[in-house]
């Protein structure tokens, strides 16, 4: 059923799309649980935090021109090695490549990381659960 719906989406347009994840249901142990992780301002604080990086670079991330990739997301050796091993095992576009660096510059922001480490960069490509599963 799943294979039929997605048949209706185009690959291009599925690359137009950031992040396509699946969300567990939550056990109900761990919605009884007195633990708890991060608070909703401690994550308000993370991501004010990130958005200033950006805006000291002059873009959000989701905004940088293509012609800037390079320069607004460096990557470490492990990063770059990464990148090419998700692009050429899972086929990726262009504008996937381009989407995935893209909240992997997120994801380091959050970090308080300049450069774009190969962590990063699979915790990008774990959104793209479309291209990984459906697809191929």
């Amino acid at each position: 059923m799943i294979q039929r719906y997605l048949g209706k989406i185009s690959n291009p347009l599925l690359d137009r799309i950031d992040l396509h994840i699946e969300v567990a249901a939550v056990a109900y142990q761990e919605m009884r649980s007195r633990s708890t992780g991060a608070s909703s301002a401690e994550m308000r604080g993370r991501v004010l935090e990130a958005r200033a990086r950006q805006s000291d670079r002059g873009f959000v991330n989701a905004n940088i021109p293509p012609g800037r990739l390079r320069e607004f997301c460096p990557l470490d050796a492990a990063g770059e090695r990464a990148l090419e091993m998700a692009i050429r095992r899972l086929a990726l576009s262009a504008r996937a490549h381009d989407r995935i660096l893209k909240v992997a510059r997120t994801i380091a922001d959050i970090g308080g990381a300049e450069q774009i480490q190969a962590k990063h960069i699979a915790e990008a490509v774990q959104y793209r659960s479309l291209d990984r599963e459906y697809w191929k």
